[in-house]
């Protein structure tokens, strides 16, 4: 009754059935292990048809959390014997793209990770803040090597700094659909050339960019002529208005003729 339960709850569909539950109150683990019918065949990537079992071994896999309490699946795995007589181990369906994880449970890092820092995923989801940064980097190298950049066409372009001091990352992305393209280390001249050719590794050559907008970093515009031959540069607003000494803005009625402030005087004129 138990195990039918768990296998609802969990998904498991045959061949794969829950062999059974154990909870260990001092630890407050909770085990569920799973298992496969004898005499199951299974398809492995890359091998046509179904194949028999050559021997299997046991791993675990950390899950979503059962109410308050840790949960790991305890799965016997196969490995089966293909024709040309490899040994080849087979993934159960609810394991995740980074070892020991299921996907539900690394659906959750990612759900997390955009809204807080990896420390705070690293919390909630009871694991350490390097493994929250090895999952969200595993699902953005699968999603770069289908990632098609091919409609892209304007690129803004910004820096910003990634820890104290100067340590600088520099963002590419799509000024219309407003999603971040390229990540690149730095803010000199090559880092536009760095982005330009992670574009154009996804469909997307330096030539068809034809907006850019960036700030008035002499780096950047270098950057831009060079890497981006085709595009028309852009300064944004926020940086021209910054950049204009204070002094030069005064008010436009005839009451005062005080200066005022650059983010009133853009309010104004912009």
């Amino acid at each position: 009754m138990h195990d039918r339960l768990f296998e609802a709850a969990l998904g498991i569909a045959p061949p794969w059935f829950v062999a059974g539950v154990r909870f260990d109150e001092a630890s407050k683990v909770l085990t569920v292990g799973i298992d496969y019918a004898a005499g199951s065949r299974f398809a492995v990537e890359g091998a046509a048809g179904e194949h028999p079992v050559y021997d299997s071994l046991t791993k675990t896999y950390r899950h979503l959390n059962f109410f308050q309490h840790e949960c790991v699946l305890e799965v016997r795995m196969p490995r089966v014997k293909l024709p040309d007589g490899s040994v080849q181990l087979v993934k159960p369906p609810f394991a995740g793209k980074l070892s020991g994880f299921t996907l539900l449970f690394e659906a959750l890092v990612l759900m997390l990770a955009p809204q807080m820092p990896f420390a705070a995923v690293a919390r909630i989801a009871g694991i350490s803040a390097h493994r929250v940064l090895a999952i969200c980097r595993r699902y953005v190298a699968l999603a770069l090597e289908v990632a098609d950049f091919s409609a892209v066409t304007a690129l803004a372009i910004d820096e910003t700094s990634r820890a104290r001091g100067h340590d600088y990352i520099t963002l590419a992305a799509d000024a219309t659909e407003r999603r971040v393209l390229a990540v690149a280390e730095g803010r000199e001249v090559k880092t536009i050339a760095t982005i330009a050719a992670e574009l154009a590794e996804h469909g997307c050559p330096p030539e068809a960019i034809e907006s850019v907008s960036i700030d008035m970093s002499p780096a950047f515009i270098k950057g831009c002529a060079e890497a981006l031959p085709n595009a028309r540069i852009t300064f944004d607003k926020f940086h021209v208005v910054w950049g204009m000494p204070t002094r030069r803005w005064t008010r436009c009625d005839a009451s005062s003729s005080a200066p005022i402030s650059r983010s009133r005087a853009c309010a104004g004129r912009c």
